[in-house]
């Protein structure tokens, strides 16, 4: 009894996983509303502070600096500074680098033209770089805009330098310069801490979605595999159904087309046979099935090796050339056959047991066949069937339907932990031999 080739069963491959969208590049990206917004608050803001200026410098009780007051060249020099600044944010998220360059170099420029005036405001020129460092660095990775970063703190400390030198009417000392440095360096810093804050809880919101993400897709592929073992397990519950009820019913049927004229007793009696086959096959559909649907009222109960008498009673040409063989241990014969075998592997070892006598109708017609039960075992029940050399005519297998046969019963080892061999026998024959490990026993001696 050959092994037929069988074909390996694959789940459906799992579906590629979603990629994240990847971030629009900021140099191609185009102004938005929001950029829009950003720029005319913070020219607004400017143009109050300029407004305001005169006012807030004659509060102070000595004598204030210059300011510039409206419509003064000074302070049209400093409205055209915080217009050009103004711009710079509106662009500071599609060209990042250049706008911090230019939101931070027009400050050095105005204290350089723009004498005391533009000096005594420049401090109203320092909200649009808080504006414009928070809105570059939000928007792209740090790496991207640390050049221009380092260089607008350059240019901000070097204008800082320029006002405090003009303010003093003297040249710059150490000391100025270690201020104007460090004012630079607190507005950079300003706009700095704030973006990395927001940028690192979008990173986080972003591997929680792509963990999310992950995790779907990980349930999504144990349901696949779920639904692919569910499916052959099926298929393997169909496949020994079949060739165990349906070959006996097709090696009867041949034979009673044979005895209907020479011996009609005979052929009623097949036919009785085949009815009774066909009753069966029905009553383990109708099981499979109710075991399918949870709303089916059919017997759902899981089949044993008690039912392994009854299984080989009832097989094609029994008893006459299969035979069975129950050893028990001394004082078992009582107990209930395979104890301490559970209920999935009582039922491997039956289906097993019909698949091998299934196997030897088919591959040795004609062939005696024994099957072994031996109970006896103290940690496993050993199921044998065997069968001689086939004194009928082997039908030659189809190789474009290939059998499925010894793979179903290994599955159905390997699923229970159970060992199983089989393989020609010395005289020409076949065995099929099943090891089923018993529970261990607990402490009290309960399984």
């Amino acid at each position: 009894m050959p092994e037929q080739p069988a074909a390996t069963p694959t789940a459906s491959a799992p579906a590629a996983p979603r990629r994240a969208a990847s971030p629009v590049d900021p140099g191609t990206a185009a102004v938005r509303r929001g950029d829009v917004v950003a720029a005319v608050v913070t020219l607004a803001l400017g143009v109050a502070g300029l407004l305001a200026l005169p006012a807030l410098a004659a509060m102070e009780p000595a004598d204030p600096d210059p300011v510039p007051t409206a419509g003064t060249p000074g302070w049209w020099l400093v409205l055209v500074v915080l217009t050009v600044q103004a711009g710079a944010v509106a662009v500071a998220r599609v060209a990042p680098r250049r706008a911090l360059v230019a939101v931070t170099g027009v400050p050095l420029l105005a204290a350089v033209a723009g004498g005391g005036p533009a000096v005594a405001a420049s401090g109203l020129l320092t909200l649009a770089v808080v504006v414009a460092v928070y809105r570059a660095a939000v928007t792209v990775p740090l790496a991207r805009v640390r050049l221009a970063l380092v260089a607008g703190v350059v240019l901000l400390a070097a204008a800082s330098a320029v006002a405090g030198a003009a303010a003093v009417d003297a040249p710059g000392t150490p000391l100025l310069v270690l201020a104007a440095a460090a004012q630079a360096v607190a507005v950079v810093a300003l706009g700095l801490v704030p973006a990395l804050v927001v940028s690192s809880r979008r990173a986080v919101r972003a591997a929680q979605e792509g963990e999310l993400r992950a995790l779907a897709g990980e349930q999504e592929a144990r349901v696949r595999t779920a639904l692919a073992e569910q499916r052959t397990a099926m298929a393997r519950e169909l496949h020994d159904l079949a060739a165990h009820h349906l070959s006996g019913i097709a090696l009867m049927a041949s034979a009673i087309d044979r005895q209907i004229t020479t011996d009609p007793d005979a052929a009623r009696a097949g036919v009785r046979q085949v009815r009774e086959q066909s009753r069966v096959v029905l009553a383990d559909l109708r099981r499979l099935v109710g075991l399918l649907r949870e709303d089916d009222g059919a017997e759902t109960s899981a089949l044993t090796l008690a039912a392994v008498p009854d299984l080989v009673a009832a097989a094609p040409g029994a008893p006459g050339d299969v035979t069975l063989d129950v050893l028990r241990a001394p004082g078992a014969d009582g107990a209930a056959l395979g104890a301490r075998v559970g209920p999935l592997a009582q039922l491997a070892g039956y289906r097993i047991v019909q698949e091998a006598l299934a196997n030897v109708r088919t591959h040795a017609p004609g062939a005696a066949c024994r099957v072994t039960l031996d109970d006896r075992g103290a940690d496993a029940v050993v199921l044998t069937v065997r069968n001689g050399v086939p004194t009928g005519d082997v039908p030659a297998g189809d190789p474009a339907h290939p059998g499925y046969g010894l793979r179903g019963m290994r599955e159905r080892a390997e699923l229970v932990g159970a060992d199983l061999r089989h393989g020609p026998t010395p005289d020409g024959g076949w065995e099929v031999r099943l090891v089923l490990p018993r529970e261990p026993l607990t402490e009290g001696g309960a399984p």
